[in-house]
């Protein structure tokens, strides 16, 4: 089915890419020149390696899926932030095909909808290192609900908590992520319900959004990813306008919000350089 191919599930473990200053200058070469700087501004080789791959994902996702030469892929940013494909030629099996990458600890990862608006958030199930469990989520506490909090804080033990917090916020960071929205949004507004998050339902200023899907999926070593995939009207302003379609009917919207999620496919960063230009040898 030519719809799924459009549903896309990448990740990359950066902990197993330690290139020489050589090999990630030739890494970065296969980006156009103007993302270059947003890569280059972190001071540590951690956060560069981060964006560099996050920028490697979206550029080989796009030519896997949609078959566009890699010299020809143009990925511009809402005001928000928000990551698009500019193309003037819509590809009709994959009507509203969107991406999102996050990254945390050491993964990065992207995914992608046909249809669909498509969120992801990637968490490291980090321990507080200098304060206990107890006093690092309370200062996040204001961006729950009451009830939110409430199965945060009864979760069980220190690292039941732990978990239960990363949980909530990483599946209101993909939420957030997927219609477009920049950071100052009010995650207090959107409240999840689910059980043993399974069936999960989002409210919005306590009205159930019934066009949404949302998936936790653990990545390895204390890692965890959550996807969310809803309809293209709840998009911002800003992010709706780089959409080819948002209005769809009952029975195309039901293919696109039904389609199977699917794993996380392991690739290395050396999957992501294309080989195809003359002349360009790796070090």
């Amino acid at each position: 089915m030519e719809l799924e191919k459009g549903v896309q599930r990448w990740a990359v473990d950066i902990s197993e890419w330690n290139p020489s200053p050589h090999h990630f200058s030739f890494a970065m070469s296969f980006l156009p020149q103007h993302e270059h700087p947003s890569i280059t501004r972190f001071f540590k080789m951690e956060d560069r390696k981060r964006a560099l791959v996050s920028r490697l994902l979206q550029y080989a996702l796009v030519h896997q899926v949609l078959g566009i030469p890699y010299n020809e892929i143009v990925i511009r940013r809402t005001a928000e932030g928000k990551p698009y494909l500019e193309c003037d030629k819509p590809n009709l099996e994959l009507p509203n095909f969107n991406f999102n990458a996050s990254h945390h600890g050491d993964f990065v990862a992207i995914a992608s909808e046909p249809i669909c608006l498509v969120g992801l958030d990637v968490v490291a199930k980090t321990i507080p290192e200098k304060e206990s469990v107890e006093d690092f989520i309370e200062s996040f506490s204001s961006y729950f609900s009451r009830l939110e909090w409430l199965n945060i804080t009864n979760a069980g033990s220190s690292h039941q908590i732990l978990s239960e917090f990363y949980r909530y916020w990483s599946v209101k960071e993909a939420f957030v992520k997927a219609i477009g929205v920049g950071v100052g949004y009010k995650l207090d507004t959107v409240e999840f319900l689910h059980k043993n998050w399974a069936n999960i339902v989002v409210k919005v200023d306590g009205k159930e959004l019934k066009d949404w899907r949302f998936w936790l999926l653990e990545l390895g070593k204390g890692h965890m990813a959550s996807i969310a995939r809803g309809h293209p009207m709840f998009a911002t302003t800003s992010y709706r306008g780089t959409l080819k379609r948002t209005q769809f009917n009952d029975e195309e919207y039901n293919m696109g919000i039904n389609l199977p999620n699917g794993s996380f496919i392991l690739r290395k960063v050396e999957d992501l350089l294309h080989s195809n230009e003359a002349g360009r040898v790796s070090p």
